[in-house]
């Protein structure tokens, strides 16, 4: 009987905190014509000639800050690889034995042409994929169609492939962070004033060329105030991490929390329900930087909800996922 695999994907990290590894990552991430839609002629001479001369070393200080976060102990793997690979192993015993669970990553290790091999070194022909981006974006899940096409570009023996495009509005997806939030503010002395979810940027004129993102993150948070019977001035959508000179979507997260503290708001809450699992991004960007900007400006309470990571219904939730979009006649006829 055929046999089936399926493979959870991140976007992935360095192997380690240091500039060499993180420029190795980088080099791989940003040539990614996905991520960064510029003209090569133009694009790469800034890449080569700046970025990777500069941003490697101010990445590693900032990736060394959080390496151990979670266990506490020093490892190889940086916390997004690690949490991924926790996940993984928590939905491989959801569903048992006759599916091959593994973990991949977009950029870095472990890389999808490395998963695919060991997969087909085990037989399985049958392989479902599933992006951890809940929202679509052509520089994230798009990339992970790319990633497996071109890693099986010369294969002869490619096996059947089935992927999850999107969650954004799955009903147990928006219950899962109601939850989240419901239970952080439960257990907050300071209630929030305002509650801001913040997304992953992206460019503007990504969006403008018919990029479904940013309307995939505005109907998640919509979902999520129905859920939690919040208003549009209590629960707050905002982008972080942009890049470069050119207009990203907004409002962005770190001038909302520089202006906050002059409104009046004084406390509040920030949660992340477009990463499935918290990274560099959430745990150095968020929970460091973002708090320190909202608290020179005047605040006085910060609280970070974590991601979903292998919470019990997260991992649930993606197990059933995967059952029910991607393993359906997959589960009962394989070994």
């Amino acid at each position: 009987m055929e046999k089936s695999g399926l493979i959870l994907v991140n976007l992935g990290s360095p192997d380690a905190p240091t500039p060499s590894a993180v420029r190795k990552y980088l080099f791989e991430f940003l040539h990614d014509k996905r991520v960064i839609e510029t003209t090569r002629w133009i694009w790469c001479p800034i890449l080569h000639g700046i970025i990777l001369r500069v941003r490697p070393a101010r990445s590693a200080r900032a990736y060394k800050k959080i390496w151990h976060e979670f266990d506490g102990q020093a490892g190889d793997e940086a916390p997004l690889v690690r949490i991924t690979r926790s996940q993984a192993r928590a939905v491989q015993e959801i569903l048992g034995e006759t599916i091959e669970v593994d973990v991949a990553m977009r950029y870095g290790n472990p890389s999808i042409g490395s998963v695919l091999e060991r997969m087909e070194e085990k037989g399985i022909t049958r392989i479902a994929v599933l992006p951890l981006y809940p929202q679509y974006a052509g520089a994230t899940t798009a990339s992970v169609y790319d990633g497996f096409h071109k890693a099986m570009k010369k294969a002869r023996n490619v096996p059947t492939l089935r992927f999850v495009r999107d969650y954004h509005e799955h009903e147990d997806y928006i219950e899962l962070l109601a939850q989240s939030i419901k239970e952080s503010l439960d257990g907050m002395e300071t209630k929030p004033d305002v509650v801001l979810a913040s997304f992953h940027g992206m460019p503007q004129s990504y969006i403008d060329k018919g990029d479904p993102y940013q309307k995939e993150c505005q109907r998640t948070v919509e979902l999520m105030r129905q859920r939690l019977g919040m208003s549009e001035d209590k629960l707050r959508l905002t982008f972080q991490s942009r890049f470069g000179p050119k207009a990203w979507l907004q409002p962005y997260t770190d001038k909302v929390l520089e202006a906050l503290p002059g409104e009046g708001v004084k406390s509040v809450a920030l949660i992340t329900p477009g990463f499935a699992a918290d990274c560099l991004e959430t745990l150095e960007e968020i929970n460091m930087e973002a708090r320190e900007t909202f608290m020179e400006a005047g605040g006085t309470h910060f609280e970070y909800i974590a991601c979903l990571n292998s919470s019990e219904g997260h991992v649930r939730f993606l197990a059933n996922l995967a059952k029910t979009q991607l393993l359906s006649g997959w589960l009962d006829r394989s070994q």
